[in-house]
């Protein structure tokens, strides 16, 4: 028996924002969407069009307060072939939430406070 990962779900307050921001931070496109008929919620799928793996961004009508995160010790992670251009990118659009210079890391935040971890292509 074989699993493959297939997509990780974060919910949303706001849904144009929030694909207005990885479209911007990370590139990512809308490859599929879902509407409830009731409208009761909307699901959009994002991809990076090189790998299979989607991020699905849950918009529900019907709340209204921001989400709890918890301690938020779960994050993704993306890698980029030009660390210093992405780096420049996410400092001038004030995003970014962590530094670690020693690991040669850093991460973003999303409008929700979802972290994101951002990786050089080589380590």
């Amino acid at each position: 028996m074989k699993f493959m990962f297939n997509h990780n779900n974060m919910n949303v307050l706001d849904l144009e924002k929030s694909i207005a921001f990885y479209k911007k931070a990370l590139g990512l496109t809308e490859t599929r969407r879902k509407e409830a008929t009731d409208g009761s919620f909307i699901l959009v799928f994002l991809g990076d069009e090189q790998m299979g793996h989607k991020l699905e961004l849950t918009w529900l009508r019907d709340w209204e307060r921001p989400y709890n995160l918890g301690d938020n010790e779960f994050h993704l992670a993306f890698v980029t072939n030009d660390y210093e251009k992405a780096h420049q990118l996410h400092k001038k659009m004030g995003c970014i939430c962590y530094e670690n210079e020693k690991m040669g890391i850093y991460f973003i935040n999303d409008p929700d406070g979802y972290w994101i971890e951002i990786l050089p292509e080589k380590r």
